[in-house]
């Protein structure tokens, strides 16, 4: 019998299955369950390559915020590739892009309450959080000013409270009402600040 040659996978692909076992165990266990036995146990990797790779668990998790940040960042930014040509439809494309998969995602709530739990005790996370959001919120009033909505800072805070509190009731319970629904909300909103 001949066996498989045994192959070292490269650091940065340890790297991010560590990054993504962190956010799976996130998800699965909340903050209280997410040790680095559990994360490493979910990657397959002793506990000390976790240490090899990250300064410790905080480190993982930050790198875990960021990985979720960037891969929604990443539909986001399609959503508007797809959209129209016009303000509005690009607007309501990077609105709406919140009420789909891979954004619509209960395991991905159960993640981001993993991180927000951790926002006013880890400065690292808190960093994150503040970013992130500035980010959408930056994007949102350049789209906003596309659209000549004259007051975008306060545009943009109106409609990020209101995809938030959309997505966060979809994906706890997608029974109360669809994501068609959520996006003609969205759309309401929307055409208050474009009148």
């Amino acid at each position: 019998m001949l066996r498989a040659a045994f192959t070292r996978e490269t650091a940065d692909v340890r790297r991010q299955a560590l990054v993504a076992a962190a956010e799976t165990v996130l998800a699965r266990e909340g903050v209280g369950g997410t040790s680095v036995r559990a994360i490493c146990a979910e990657a397959g990797v002793s506990p000390g390559l976790l240490r090899h790779y990250f300064e410790g668990v905080d480190e993982l998790i930050a790198a875990a915020y960021e990985a979720v940040s960037q891969r929604i960042d990443a539909a986001l930014d399609a959503a508007l590739e797809t959209a129209g040509p016009t303000p509005r439809e690009r607007l309501l494309g990077y609105l709406g892009a919140s009420f789909a998969p891979p954004v619509l995602d209960p395991r991905l709530l159960a993640a981001w309450i993993g991180f927000w739990s951790l926002v006013k005790t880890k400065p690292r996370i808190a960093a994150i959080h503040a970013a992130s959001y500035a980010d959408f919120r930056a994007r949102l009033e350049k789209l906003l000013s596309e659209a000549n909505v004259t007051d975008t800072r306060l545009a943009a805070i109106a409609l990020t409270a209101t995809v938030d509190g959309l997505w966060l009731e979809l994906c706890l319970d997608p029974a109360t009402f669809s994501p068609e629904e959520a996006r003609a909300v969205v759309t309401r909103a929307l055409e208050s600040w474009l009148a």
